[in-house]
């Protein structure tokens, strides 16, 4: 699965806007520079985030986006969602009983995709925007992943 440049940007903006705002409106220019982001395409992206309830807009000299709520209280799922970036891993239409295939049947290894889309947007809803700028994401998998894993815990010695 591929998340799109759509995510990936709208979660480092609003990651850039957590940490530049102190409370005051952010210029999309100021966002766009920092992070190697086209303005246009920010500019569609914060349509999609202001629609979602995630930021508002200042207008006027010194305007801007702040966060309509708190970085701890922003889930990196409702950021994708917002810009209406699918969470899936899956060719077929969600929540359709029809499958990918030309007979409309699902592939074999169907529910195995569809279980890893959901694992995805379980782990993207348990982290929030404060953890991505206190760098609180990397490392957490290794626990889980070390334990079940011993051979590699003992190689990594």
């Amino acid at each position: 699965m591929k998340l799109s440049t759509k995510g990936r940007y709208a979660v480092m903006a609003m990651a850039d806007l957590a940490r530049n705002s102190n409370g005051k409106p952010v210029a999309l220019a100021d966002i766009a520079e920092r992070q190697e982001i086209s303005l246009s395409y920010l500019e569609q992206l914060f349509g999609g985030l202001r629609r979602g309830g995630l930021v508002n807009s200042v207008r006027g000299p010194g305007g801007g986006y702040l966060m309509a709520r708190s970085q701890d209280d922003m889930r990196i799922a409702d950021i994708i969602l917002a810009v209406d970036e699918p969470i899936k891993a899956t060719r077929c239409t969600p929540g359709s009983p029809a499958g990918c295939h030309t007979s409309k049947g699902r592939c074999l290894t169907h529910d195995l995709w569809e279980e890893l889309g959901n694992q995805i947007y379980l782990y993207l809803s348990a982290i929030t925007l404060g953890d991505v700028c206190d760098r609180r994401v990397l490392g957490t998998s290794r626990v889980v992943f070390n334990a079940s894993r011993p051979e590699l815990t003992a190689a990594a010695r």
